[in-house]
């Protein structure tokens, strides 16, 4: 019966890993489609090119990092040695569950697509070859230190990391590590980078953003729901609360749409359900089901006024992951220390049931210890690569789009423009002709769009 039982938690979680799987096409999408059609295959490519670094460095010394015993038994970082290319984790336990390879394949999931969200704060203006630079950078140097302060527990014979064995915090599935630590990056990197020549440019494709939204919300059910580590009550648990945060957060983005525009948009609709996604990512096992619909509401609410003052501020975090997932992350956080519940499976309670203010603190420490190093570091890894291979296109490149220039690619065939694979098309056409070309066929959006929703999606 025991080795039938793991058969099943096996099943749940190689199921759940290729839900996480497709959320790297969602992301495509939904980042892709939010920017102008001249840089649309940039970052569609910017963001799949991350699992295929993320794999070879965790595979390489990454694992050993974020899950190894830590060094010195400080909680700082993972000791790689007995995990350099997995090699000691060959062959089968005979268990018929999980183990250690797959929980490689599984964190490589996570630590992928935590880089990818990053991508935000560099969309349309930034080196190919230095975003091939900075992802391994920033990896080894940022996601897999916090991966272990967060994820690696304490065993018998090893200390794990400081957040979460120490400072105590409760992040079930990476509020901290994934999405605080992606929305800080984010914003830093805008920060060296600086704004787009072109700050204002419509999404270029809704229907494709929505696309993207809805695979990413697809996926969100495996990666919160494989974090209960198995097919149990909690994993039951985990994706009602998944579900009902994204409604709920679609609902909150839409009120304050309505209150302040006099619109509900479908962008807004989507990056509501996003945001709240984002919001119960670390709470999902602490907080019931009506704390979870709070959980969507509040997180969503939040990101949806931030994003109609956003224009106000300089700093060009393009598709908003600071906002959707670094305060998102936090507002989710926050709603631990308000609405956790005594009878959910992780047996907190909040201060709003008569819980102590010491879950609190534990809590603030886990934001700000997080979103200071990830932006400190972060800030530092982009100044170094913008001072010796440069970190950002010239004015030509950016102005004609980093799809042709880079790629020597168009996402959209339009022969009469002169653009495109097909005979007669782009290939045959000097890159600043073609783009010229494709300017005056393309027709400009005509749908007016209220403020809010457009900062929704790029500023």
């Amino acid at each position: 019966m025991e080795q039938l039982a793991a058969h099943a938690d096996l099943s749940w979680m190689l199921a759940a890993f290729v839900f996480v799987l497709l959320m790297f096409p969602g992301l495509a999408f939904y980042y892709g489609g939010m920017l102008g059609s001249r840089n649309v295959l940039n970052m569609m490519t910017m963001v799949l090119i991350t699992l295929g670094i993320t794999s070879v460095l965790y595979v390489v010394y990454g694992y050993g990092l974020v899950s190894g015993p830590s060094v010195n038994g400080w909680g700082l970082i993972g000791n790689p040695a007995d995990y350099i290319g997995l090699l000691n984790f060959q062959t089968d336990d005979g268990s018929g569950g999980t183990q250690v390879l797959y929980y490689a394949a599984w964190f490589i999931l996570f630590a992928a697509i935590t880089v990818a969200i990053v991508a935000s704060g560099a969309a349309g203006r930034m080196k190919f070859s230095a975003w091939l630079v900075f992802v391994p950078i920033w990896l080894t140097l940022v996601y897999f230190p916090v991966a272990h302060w967060v994820f690696s527990a304490d065993t018998d014979d090893a200390k794990g990391g400081f957040l979460l064995n120490k400072i105590g915090i409760h992040d079930f599935a990476g509020g901290t590590a994934v999405h605080m630590n992606a929305g800080v990056a984010a914003l830093a990197l805008a920060f060296v980078l600086g704004a787009r020549r072109k700050r204002m440019e419509r999404p270029h494709n809704v229907p494709m953003v929505l696309l993207g939204g809805g695979i990413l919300w697809f996926g969100w059910f495996g990666f919160n729901g494989s974090c209960a580590l198995g097919a149990t009550f909690l994993t039951q648990f985990v994706i009602l609360n998944t579900l009902l945060a994204g409604s709920a957060g679609m609902i909150g983005f839409a009120i304050i749409e309505k209150i302040r525009e006099g619109h509900v948009t479908s962008l807004g609709v989507i990056t509501g359900a996003i945001a709240g996604l984002v919001g119960i990512t670390p709470s999902a096992n602490a907080v019931n089901s009506i704390g979870a619909l709070c959980v969507g509401l509040l997180a969503a609410g939040v990101v949806a006024f931030l994003m109609s003052i956003k224009s106000r501020f300089k700093v060009d975090d393009s598709l908003d992951a600071f906002i959707v997932h670094g305060i998102g992350g936090i507002v989710g956080t926050f709603c631990i220390v308000l609405f956790a519940a005594s009878a959910a499976p992780a047996g907190l309670t909040g201060i709003l049931f008569g819980g102590d203010f010491g879950l609190l603190w534990r809590e603030l420490a886990g934001i700000v210890i997080t979103c200071t190093f990830s932006f400190v570091m972060t800030w530092l890894i982009a100044k170094a690569i913008d001072k010796t291979i440069g970190l950002r296109v010239d004015a030509e490149t950016e102005t004609l789009g980093l799809d042709s220039t880079i790629h020597a690619e168009t996402a959209y065939e339009i022969p009469a423009a002169g653009v495109g694979h097909a005979p007669g098309g782009f290939s045959g056409l000097h890159p600043e002709r073609a783009a010229e070309n494709l300017e005056h066929e393309i027709p400009t959006a005509t749908t007016t769009q209220p403020a809010g929703a457009t900062t929704a999606t790029s500023s």
